[in-house]
Protein backbone atom coordinates (compact mmCIF):
# COMPACT_ATOMS: atom_id res chain seq x y z
CA UNK A 1 0.00 0.00 0.00
CA UNK A 2 3.03 2.53 0.34
CA UNK A 3 4.38 2.20 -2.79
CA UNK A 4 0.53 2.95 -4.38
CA UNK A 5 0.31 5.99 -1.89
CA UNK A 6 3.46 7.01 -3.14
CA UNK A 7 2.63 6.40 -6.76
CA UNK A 8 -0.91 8.25 -6.44
CA UNK A 9 1.14 11.00 -4.35
CA UNK A 10 3.43 11.22 -7.61
CA UNK A 11 0.43 11.43 -9.91
CA UNK A 12 -0.82 14.23 -7.91
CA UNK A 13 2.39 16.36 -7.66
CA UNK A 14 3.32 15.73 -11.62
CA UNK A 15 -0.41 16.77 -12.27
CA UNK A 16 -0.15 19.90 -9.80
CA UNK A 17 3.18 20.84 -11.54
CA UNK A 18 1.44 20.90 -15.22
CA UNK A 19 -1.30 22.81 -13.98
CA UNK A 20 0.98 25.43 -12.58
CA UNK A 21 3.58 25.18 -16.29
CA UNK A 22 0.41 25.58 -18.07
CA UNK A 23 -0.48 28.55 -16.77
CA UNK A 24 2.80 30.18 -16.15
CA UNK A 25 3.40 29.52 -19.35
CA UNK A 26 -0.10 31.25 -20.34
CA UNK A 27 0.54 34.23 -18.50
CA UNK A 28 4.14 34.44 -19.75
CA UNK A 29 3.02 33.83 -23.96
CA UNK A 30 -0.33 36.05 -23.57
CA UNK A 31 0.20 39.52 -25.07
CA UNK A 32 -1.11 41.62 -27.89
CA UNK A 33 -0.30 41.11 -31.52
CA UNK A 34 0.06 37.30 -31.02
CA UNK A 35 1.50 35.38 -34.18
CA UNK A 36 -1.36 32.59 -35.42
CA UNK A 37 1.57 29.77 -34.44
CA UNK A 38 2.12 31.83 -30.66
CA UNK A 39 -1.95 32.06 -30.48
CA UNK A 40 -2.22 28.05 -31.47
CA UNK A 41 -0.10 27.24 -28.83
CA UNK A 42 -1.83 28.75 -26.57
CA UNK A 43 -4.52 27.59 -27.35
CA UNK A 44 -2.99 23.72 -27.20
CA UNK A 45 -1.44 24.90 -23.34
CA UNK A 46 -5.04 25.62 -22.08
CA UNK A 47 -6.42 22.46 -24.03
CA UNK A 48 -3.73 20.77 -21.56
CA UNK A 49 -4.39 23.07 -18.60
CA UNK A 50 -7.97 21.64 -18.62
CA UNK A 51 -6.73 18.31 -19.19
CA UNK A 52 -4.45 18.38 -16.15
CA UNK A 53 -6.73 19.92 -14.19
CA UNK A 54 -9.08 17.22 -14.04
CA UNK A 55 -6.65 14.60 -13.84
CA UNK A 56 -5.35 16.60 -11.03
CA UNK A 57 -8.98 16.71 -9.22
CA UNK A 58 -9.41 12.54 -10.24
CA UNK A 59 -5.81 11.67 -8.77
CA UNK A 60 -6.85 13.94 -5.91
CA UNK A 61 -10.38 12.49 -4.72
CA UNK A 62 -8.68 9.14 -4.98
CA UNK A 63 -6.40 10.24 -2.58
CA UNK A 64 -9.01 11.43 -0.30
CA UNK A 65 -11.58 8.38 -0.42
CA UNK A 66 -8.58 5.57 -1.01
CA UNK A 67 -5.14 6.39 0.02
CA UNK A 68 -3.25 8.70 2.07
CA UNK A 69 -4.88 9.53 5.14
CA UNK A 70 -8.56 9.13 4.23
CA UNK A 71 -11.21 11.29 4.10
CA UNK A 72 -11.90 11.92 7.46
CA UNK A 73 -8.46 13.40 8.31
CA UNK A 74 -9.47 15.91 4.90
CA UNK A 75 -12.60 16.69 5.87
CA UNK A 76 -11.81 17.73 9.39
CA UNK A 77 -9.30 20.13 8.39
CA UNK A 78 -9.75 23.64 7.74
CA UNK A 79 -6.50 24.04 5.11
CA UNK A 80 -8.22 20.88 3.03
CA UNK A 81 -11.49 23.10 2.50
CA UNK A 82 -9.21 26.29 1.77
CA UNK A 83 -6.99 24.72 -0.61
CA UNK A 84 -10.57 23.37 -2.30
CA UNK A 85 -12.30 26.29 -2.58
CA UNK A 86 -9.01 27.97 -3.97
CA UNK A 87 -9.28 25.28 -6.24
CA UNK A 88 -12.64 26.17 -7.43
CA UNK A 89 -11.82 30.04 -7.58
CA UNK A 90 -8.78 28.91 -9.94
CA UNK A 91 -11.11 26.93 -12.19
CA UNK A 92 -13.69 30.06 -12.13
CA UNK A 93 -11.18 32.22 -13.20
CA UNK A 94 -10.15 30.37 -15.96
CA UNK A 95 -13.14 30.15 -17.87
CA UNK A 96 -12.99 33.70 -19.03
CA UNK A 97 -9.58 33.22 -20.99
CA UNK A 98 -10.31 29.39 -22.10
CA UNK A 99 -13.70 30.86 -23.84
CA UNK A 100 -11.72 33.79 -25.52
CA UNK A 101 -9.08 31.99 -27.18
CA UNK A 102 -11.66 29.42 -28.27
CA UNK A 103 -12.94 32.06 -30.22
CA UNK A 104 -10.27 32.61 -31.98
CA UNK A 105 -10.86 29.59 -34.00
CA UNK A 106 -12.24 30.67 -36.63
CA UNK A 107 -9.76 33.73 -37.46
CA UNK A 108 -6.68 31.39 -36.98
CA UNK A 109 -8.47 29.34 -39.70
CA UNK A 110 -8.52 31.89 -42.21
CA UNK A 111 -4.40 32.33 -40.94
CA UNK A 112 -5.08 35.46 -39.27
CA UNK A 113 -3.58 36.25 -36.03
CA UNK A 114 -6.44 37.22 -33.17
CA UNK A 115 -7.38 40.72 -32.71
CA UNK A 116 -7.49 41.21 -28.85
CA UNK A 117 -9.46 44.72 -28.21
CA UNK A 118 -7.47 46.27 -24.70
CA UNK A 119 -10.49 45.47 -22.16
CA UNK A 120 -10.21 41.87 -23.18
CA UNK A 121 -6.40 41.87 -22.87
CA UNK A 122 -6.44 43.91 -19.77
CA UNK A 123 -9.26 41.14 -18.38
CA UNK A 124 -7.51 38.29 -19.50
CA UNK A 125 -4.58 39.64 -17.92
CA UNK A 126 -5.55 40.05 -14.51
CA UNK A 127 -7.50 36.80 -14.30
CA UNK A 128 -4.51 35.17 -15.06
CA UNK A 129 -2.46 36.83 -12.39
CA UNK A 130 -5.26 36.00 -9.76
CA UNK A 131 -5.38 32.69 -10.82
CA UNK A 132 -1.21 32.50 -10.47
CA UNK A 133 -2.23 34.01 -6.69
CA UNK A 134 -4.86 31.28 -6.03
CA UNK A 135 -1.92 28.32 -7.43
CA UNK A 136 0.52 29.67 -5.09
CA UNK A 137 -1.84 29.62 -2.07
CA UNK A 138 -2.60 26.34 -3.26
CA UNK A 139 0.72 25.59 -2.62
CA UNK A 140 1.35 27.42 0.84
CA UNK A 141 -2.02 25.36 1.55
CA UNK A 142 -0.55 21.34 0.55
CA UNK A 143 1.76 21.16 2.96
CA UNK A 144 0.18 22.56 5.77
CA UNK A 145 -2.68 19.58 5.31
CA UNK A 146 -0.31 16.78 5.37
CA UNK A 147 1.08 18.26 8.20
CA UNK A 148 -1.70 18.39 9.84
CA UNK A 149 -2.13 22.43 10.87
CA UNK A 150 -5.50 22.79 9.93
CA UNK A 151 -7.06 20.13 12.47
CA UNK A 152 -10.81 21.04 13.89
Amino acid sequence: MVIINSLMATLHHLFAFAVTACLVFEFLTFRKGLTVEEARRIQRVDLWYGISAGLLIAVGLLRVFFFEKGSNYYFHNYAFWIKMALFVIVGLLSIYPTIRFIKWNPTLAENKSPEIPDDEFKRIRLLLHLELTCVALILFAAPMIARGIGML
